[in-house]
């Protein structure tokens, strides 16, 4: 599928007259809700078939209250179904008991004291390190990595493609060879760097705003001009790859979510399996309600931090 990133891709009809279903992926922030409504409007079709929501039990108020409104008649003329894998909240507080859990992509700290000693490398004639030496750290030393990300695979894609096998009446049966699904996901235009191919057989991943080279600022304008409300930012309340704008605007907007996020940021500081150092969910690794939240803007610079979760958490 090689022109998908390019506006104007149309589907093979081939490959479409196999197609037995049309799902849309919700995650019932701004692009996937432009979709479905441009959907209803007839602007993009075949009209699909459902939309399927994967809640992981810890979105803001907002969005529940936007899917409920997308769930009410005369919205959209077909079903949204609302699966889930579980609480994504109580399954990180209990990973931080030592439970088993599913990673989200939050930060670590490890600080090497002062006095420490720590090994020196260099190559050998392989080209493999080897320890040739030592040497003291003179100051204390903080650290800071990520851990990796299992939350968007477990708690949205799994539940998603479970709902539809389901729908497909292929659930504990053996999976065609053949597309015969047809998967809409809302990236748009000025996110087309992360679309990717379905991994299974069966599926056929589509991305009908890009094919009609939308940007996220052209589903504002579109919604605007039909009269819509604005979609919330699609995302759990303790996501690490919220920007420091976000974290700001929930602290003095959303006082109940700001409470909510840092009492789990301080529940989890310890305790997880394989991992030694502290967790944090925000980027700078102190604790949530200490951290620095001025923008980059705000100190005179770019912000690049991407908006992670605009993609498959929250189109």
């Amino acid at each position: 599928m090689n022109a998908l990133a390019f506006p104007g891709f149309v589907p093979d009809p081939a490959q479409s007259a196999d197609i037995r279903l049309r799902v849309l992926s919700l995650g019932a922030g701004v692009q996937s809700t432009t979709l479905a409504l441009m959907a209803a409007h007839g602007e993009v079709g075949p009209m699909p078939d459902c939309a399927i929501f994967a809640d992981t039990g810890w979105e803001p108020q907002a969005v529940y209250d936007h899917l409920a409104w997308l769930r009410s008649p005369n919205v959209l003329p077909f079903p949204v179904h609302i699966v889930s894998a579980g609480d994504l909240r109580a399954d990180l507080i209990a990973g931080a008991q030592g439970e088993r859990w599913a990673s989200i992509p939050a930060f670590t700290r490890t600080v090497t004291p002062a006095g420490s000693e720590l090994p020196v490398y260099d190559e050998d004639e392989n080209g493999d390190l080897v320890v040739v030496g030592s040497r003291i750290v003179a100051t204390e030393r903080a650290n800071i990595g990520m851990i990796r990300r299992q939350c968007t695979g477990d708690y949205k894609i799994v539940p998603i493609r479970r709902k539809v096998r389901e729908l497909l009446g292929i659930a504990g049966r053996r999976s065609p060879t053949s597309p015969v699904t047809e998967q809409w996901i809302g990236i748009s235009l000025d996110e087309a760097l992360r679309m990717k191919p379905s991994f299974e057989s069966w599926q056929v991943n589509r991305w009908p705003l890009i094919e009609r080279g939308l940007t996220r600022q052209d589903c504002l304008r579109w919604l605007e001009r039909h009269d819509y409300p604005l979609p919330p930012k699609s995302a759990c309340i303790g996501c690490p790859f919220h920007s420091d704008d976000h974290w700001r605007q929930m602290r003095d907007h959303d006082p109940e979510a700001w409470a909510d996020a840092v009492s789990v940021d301080a529940a989890i500081r310890t305790g997880f399996r394989g991992i030694r150092a502290e967790v944090y969910l925000h980027r700078s690794a102190v604790p949530l309600d200490q951290a620095d939240l001025s923008t980059a803007a705000d100190r005179g610079q770019l912000d690049l931090w991407p908006n992670e979760c605009e993609g498959m958490c929250g189109v």
